[in-house]
């Protein structure tokens, strides 16, 4: 049995095999795998000798990563690679090169070891050429990494070293694409400038590419220069030019402009395209033009351009969502007539439409025609019925669906499952909602934290708080990143029913776990710690908050100063607000309603007034709620003339009195004796003008979920009191609740009103 062959031999052993085939010679190799190590493959890969036969090299590369475990686990990769990456581009292997670095760049995440060595190299590793810093920012633009491609752009900049045109446009087409912001689009017109001082000249896609940067901002202004100035650059405006302006202009509804630019591409010689009606087509039927869009078709077959299947989709979408669906069963029958046959688009865009238009037997007609047409349900289609049943609480039905979608060969998506959740917390079916987190984790799906979320909220609106713990203290094993929001929800749950020391408890690890809070998350504890009169302690959060370099908002400033104004604190509440005019805080409606009231219900009318009056002078913003405060303070203090004032000018400055407006006057003309008057505002109360029956409606459809059995009770008890003509008890009934803070149903307070009128007549007749 021969020896075994010492490294050096080895090395030279595989190098010749390697030299003297056209092909990696796979079968031969199969032998030296047990003898090979990272350190021999690395000196393999670093051989001159191999240097000049790149193809080769790269398949020995791929085949030491599949073949030898501990070469793919090397705690040191760059070694073998950046020699590799050296030959492939010096020998005009770009292509291999950038495969490479395309299959290296996403596992090297988060050490970036790759990048670091290129913006400052390893002297024990083979420099960074022109050519591979080039290759480099290409390949992470292609992995959506641009942010790390601009770095080596800067590098190489810094170096002297010029990048292709090529690179250019890749780089900019990838800031455009993964970050669409202000910021990525000067950006791009700094490297647009660098390019011109390159004597880079600018080619239309690079334009192009700008052009759509700027749409994607809403800079249609700067788009449009830009268009107009391409031939300064020795370009001329194509298709892809005037489409992508008129696709941006047409998702703003800007169809002024869209016209407009029609002409300009007209008078360019340029006609519209496919591309161009289609960009209509859809704009038009986003907005709700459907008979504008179905025009466009029209012009499309005029000039001799046949609408596509994408075209009929959109028209069909468009009459769906504006609940026209015998139309767009219309559209899809001529769509079978000029031979183009629906696709999967068409079949769930119409049963989606018919599924929210209550015709479900037609949706499910629909179901059987794919079935019968050979067109196979995609994940839309289930996700549809599985929202459709979860909606009609029909939970079975739709972890039927979901079975089926996996016999069909498809995985249920985080949409599929985020679906039933919802539902599930809907139910309160909490050991349900459990189980499919369970599932979902076995399945290896990485979940968003909104599903989470959606069930913190929706156990914390029920009042289910030992649930919701519940769940929080499994979400990390489930696979959920628990975020500030998850704890907002349950601190917000916790000081809605009153329990301030778990709201701090939760608090407290939150910090501990190093979750950080937002302005939102403190604004929850500020204000739960504000209505349970610890002022001073959301003081302390405020403060907080200002270390940490959190900008308070209009929110927190106000809850603060609710809270000064709840604890009776009316000096400091102004003091507050003074202080935070100072800091640049500007006071809006809302802040003025809460000082209002706060020197209302203190029986500091004088000061109210004279802030009232302060606000209107400066020409600020007045809602009736402002108004309505006012009123009632006036009233209690018995100036009806003043209140009756304040009524009038609330018309003069088209300011809608409400139902508190009346519900006020009426009770204070009625205990001052005043009865035709406090007639004449029921009267007018019930006057049914347009605006009036909206705003009732709308507090007939809040109001029925907000009041709870308790207020139910009580409301029933009055009416039946007055019914009985019991209006003495009725009245301290009404006293007792208003105490408590309990609010009674719409109508029960008309029929006390109506009550105590019908007694003052039975007294002055009497008398």
């Amino acid at each position: 049995m021969s020896s075994p062959l010492k490294p050096c031999q080895l090395i030279q052993t595989i190098t010749t095999l390697i030299c003297s085939s056209k092909s990696l010679p796979k079968s031969s190799l199969q032998s030296y795998i047990p003898h090979l190590t990272p350190s021999i493959i690395h000196s393999i890969l670093s051989s001159p000798t191999l240097s000049s036969h790149p193809t080769t090299l790269f398949s020995f590369f791929q085949w030491s990563h599949s073949h030898i475990p501990t070469f793919s686990t090397h705690p040191h990769p760059l070694s073998s690679l950046l020699p590799l990456l050296s030959s492939l581009v010096s020998r005009q292997k770009s292509d291999l090169a950038r495969s490479l670095l395309l299959t290296f760049i996403p596992s090297d995440h988060p050490q970036h070891l790759l990048h670091r060595h290129l913006l400052n190299p390893i002297s024990s590793f083979p420099q960074p050429s022109n050519g591979l810093l080039d290759t480099a920012i290409g390949a992470y633009c292609q992995c959506g990494k641009p942010h790390l491609a601009l770095q080596i752009f800067n590098k190489m900049k810094s170096r002297r070293l010029f990048p292709k045109l090529l690179t250019f446009n890749i780089l900019i087409s990838a800031l455009v694409k993964y970050h669409p912001s202000t910021h990525s689009v000067d950006l791009c017109n700094e490297l647009f400038s660098d390019a011109l001082k390159l004597g880079l000249v600018p080619d239309t896609y690079t334009l192009n590419i700008m052009i759509k940067g700027y749409c994607l901002i809403y800079k249609f202004k700067d788009a449009n220069q830009l268009l107009n100035r391409m031939s300064e650059f020795g370009c001329v405006p194509n298709n892809v030019s005037y489409n992508t302006l008129l696709d941006g202009l047409c998702k703003k509804g800007r169809l002024n402009d869209v016209r407009d630019l029609l002409l300009d591409m007209k008078g360019k010689g340029l006609f519209p395209n496919r591309n161009t009606y289609n960009i209509l087509v859809h704009g038009y039927c986003k907005m709700g033009l459907l008979k504008d869009a179905a025009q466009v078709i029209e012009l499309m077959t005029q000039n001799n351009t046949l609408p596509d299947i994408w075209t009929y989709n959109m028209l069909i979408d468009g009459l769906c969502n504006e609940g026209r669906i015998d139309d767009a069963f219309k559209i899809r029958d001529q769509m079978v007539g000029l031979k183009l046959l629906p696709n999967v688009k068409t079949y769930n865009t119409l049963i989606n439409g018919c599924l929210d238009n209550k015709r479900s037997s037609e949706a499910f007609d629909l179901l059987e025609e794919m079935n019968k047409t050979g067109i196979k349900c995609d994940d839309f289609t289930y996700n549809t019925l599985i929202k459709w049943y979860c909606k009609k609480g029909k939970m079975d039905k739709a972890r039927e669906v979901l079975q089926r979608m996996e016999v069909g060969g498809l995985s249920p998506d985080c949409v599929s499952y985020n679906t039933l959740i919802r539902a599930y917390c809907k139910a309160g079916n909490l050991p349900e909602v459990l189980r499919i987190m369970k599932r979902i984790g076995e399945k290896g799906l990485k979940m968003d934290n909104y599903s989470l979320n959606t069930m913190l909220h929706t156990l914390c609106q029920e009042r289910k708080l030992d649930e919701a713990c519940e769940l929080l203290s499994v979400a990390h094993t489930r696979g959920y990143l628990v975020d500030s929001v998850s704890y907002g929800t349950l601190i917000s749950g916790y000081f809605r029913c009153g329990d301030m020391e778990k709201a701090l408890k939760f608090w407290d690890e939150m910090k501990e776990r190093e979750v950080i809070p937002t302005i939102v998350t403190y604004n929850i504890i500020i204000g739960g710690l504000c209505k349970l009169g610890k002022t001073q302690q959301a003081i302390a959060k405020l403060n907080e908050l200002l270390e940490k370099g959190i900008v308070p908002n209009e929110i927190t400033y106000n809850t603060i100063i609710h809270g000064y104004c709840w604890e009776a604190n009316i000096e400091k509440a102004f003091q507050f607000h003074n202080k935070m005019v100072e800091n640049s805080f500007k006071p809006g409606v809302y802040t003025c309603n809460i000082l209002l009231r706060g020197l209302s219900r203190e029986d500091m009318l004088e000061k109210a007034i004279k802030l009232f009056n302060k606000w209107i002078d400066k020409g600020k913003t007045i809602h009736v709620v402002t108004y309505n405060t006012l009123i009632t303070a006036l009233c209690k203090d018995q100036r009806l003339k003043d209140a009756l004032g304040l009524v009038a000018e609330t018309e003069e400055k088209n300011v809608q009195p409400d139902k508190y407006t009346h519900n006020a006057m009426v009770g204070a003309l009625t205990d001052a004796g005043r009865l035709k008057e406090a007639e004449e505002f029921m009267t007018d109360r019930e006057r049914p003008s347009e605006q009036r029956l909206q705003m009732d409606n709308k507090d007939q459809e809040l109001g029925a979920d907000e009041l709870d059995p308790s207020s139910i009770a009580y409301s029933q008890q009055i009416d039946e009191l007055c019914l009985e003509g019991r209006y003495k008890d009725a009245m301290l009934i009404y006293a007792q609740v208003t105490q408590r803070g309990i609010a009674l149903q719409k109508s029960t307070y008309f029929t006390l009103i109506k009550g105590l009128i019908k007694r003052r007549k039975g007294i002055s007749k009497t008398g």
